[in-house]
């Protein structure tokens, strides 16, 4: 599998921050709780945030049947996605050395509908597990006519390439003696204490829950 194409090549410092194993961009995906979906429809881009997970060497969208999103990809149409991670916000002497360290994937791929109904089950309970871990066996049973109801297409990452900066500020030798705070703000996500509805509020919080705190 050669991912290296001259779509996956970035721009711009291929050689110091480009990588293609399947290491780092598969911990990318599965850090990574949403992706961009890119393509055209007659002749304009469209660019649609989604939800995913990957599956060996597969990441798999789902969605509504009525979802003109699901149907759009599903006829084999090249699509574009990325996903990116947000690290910290890198603060220098002045604003034209500022940058962001963060870790991004690149994935050019045709979508392939899941007609399988053990896959689509796969894929549900993998997406389900990566938003909320050890949920799966907690929720009420997914039914045959609710898996009928979503439609699951995924995605080779055979053309893909993962991009990341991970580095302190860049100072110029001019700039080292002047008095100006530098360093990283940390911005990564994190999963907070549930607020429960209604219903919730009368049912004590599953252990589940208590860990992902």
């Amino acid at each position: 599998m050669e991912r290296k194409t001259t779509r996956t090549i970035p721009s711009r410092m291929a050689n110091q921050r480009a990588s293609y194993d399947d290491q780092t961009i598969y911990s990318i995906l599965d850090e990574a709780l949403f992706c961009t979906i890119s393509y055209s429809e007659d002749d304009v881009p469209y660019s649609i945030p989604q939800s995913f997970v990957r599956i060996d060497n597969y990441i798999y969208l789902h969605g509504s049947v009525g979802s003109h999103l699901m149907r759009t990809l599903s006829d084999g149409r090249s699509t574009c996605i990325t996903a990116m991670l947000a690290d910290e916000l890198v603060i220098a002497k002045t604003a034209f050395h500022h940058s962001v360290n963060y870790r991004s994937v690149v994935i050019f791929a045709k979508g392939e509908l899941i007609e399988d109904e053990n896959q689509k089950f796969v894929a549900f309970k993998a997406l389900t597990e990566k938003m909320v871990p050890n949920s799966w066996d907690y929720l009420k049973p997914m039914t045959m006519k609710e898996m009928q109801k979503t439609t699951a297409i995924r995605f080779s990452l055979d053309e893909a390439s993962a991009k990341c900066r991970q580095a302190p500020p860049t100072h110029e030798e001019s700039e080292m003696d002047v008095p100006i705070w530098t360093g990283l703000i940390p911005i990564k996500p994190l999963r907070q204490a549930p607020i429960p509805d209604e219903h919730g509020a009368k049912i004590p919080l599953p252990e589940h829950l208590h860990d992902l705190i």
